[in-house]
């Protein structure tokens, strides 16, 4: 599976002209994402992240220029389509692909934990994946006694009203139910970062359905004026997570959240600071 082309936007000066072409972004959203990368950093625990599909792409991208860039991985995946299921060949595809990127079974029952990071209206792309790597996990025998308290999907929702009667996308699934309490939390946004985030931003890549998994064109970088738009967007992000103010209001949040009890937490804010 050839995942899609995306710069190295922690190394700018290889871009040349293309930041030129792209103009100047707006971060109007820039303190609420901070505010939102600080809780998936604090509620995720000392894991490893994988930010399904594009959607959350701008956490990542903050992240990726802070000293957590270790432990943040993307996974360009969708499953638009595959609700009829997948065929021998799709998944013969996929579990080489999530094996590539360090979530066959085997890494799942070992290391760090996984946690999956998505933004999340239905919860039908998390209800996918996890059914995947579970028939994965039985197939090849590794213990789900041992793997279900390692695997943890952090869902970043639309902010509503915390009453009783709020929809809650994980009530609507049996899954969650075979997770540890901690195994699905969720982060809010304000509604209108949010729809930007999952509706309107321009993105650096095109969606990955099933149709593109094989697709051997998927390395080939994009130059239309959305991409590359997304491109100074997502440059503009990066630097942000490496600006001094930035890294001061990440640790701010940071400071709010109960993980600060943790010696892990402690000692990623000293190094941001």
């Amino acid at each position: 599976m050839n995942r899609p082309y995306r710069w190295d936007l922690v190394r700018p000066d290889q871009l040349g002209t293309l930041l030129e072409r792209a103009g100047k972004p707006s971060l109007w959203f820039l303190d609420e994402l901070i505010e939102c990368a600080a809780k998936v950093i604090a509620r995720a625990g000392d894991a490893d992240l994988y930010f399904v599909g594009r959607s959350a792409d701008s956490v990542h991208d903050l992240l990726s220029g802070t000293p957590w860039r270790e432990r943040i991985h993307q996974l360009p995946l969708s499953f638009a389509g595959v609700y009829s299921g997948l065929n021998e060949s799709d998944v013969d595809t996929l579990r080489g692909y999530l094996a590539s990127v360090g979530l066959s079974p085997h890494d799942l029952a070992r290391g760090r934990p996984k946690v999956f990071v998505d933004l999340v209206y239905t919860g039908q792309t998390f209800t996918e994946l996890y059914g995947f790597l579970r028939r994965w996990i039985e197939d090849e025998r590794e213990a789900w006694s041992i793997i279900r308290g390692r695997l943890r999907f952090l869902g970043i929702t639309i902010r509503e009203d915390t009453s009783p009667t709020a929809f809650r996308w994980q009530q609507q699934f049996g899954w969650p139910a075979d997770l540890p309490a901690n195994g699905v939390r969720n982060i809010s946004l304000d509604e209108p970062v949010w729809s930007y985030f999952g509706n309107t931003q321009p993105k650096l890549t095109a969606s990955f359905p099933r149709p593109r998994w094989s697709d051997e064109n998927g390395r080939a970088p994009e130059h239309s004026d959305k991409r590359l738009q997304g491109l100074a967007e997502a440059v503009a992000i990066v630097e942000a997570g490496r600006s001094k103010a930035g890294r001061d209001l990440l640790v701010r949040h940071l400071r709010k959240e109960p993980a600060m009890a943790e010696s892990w937490l402690r000692t990623l804010i000293t190094r941001l600071r």
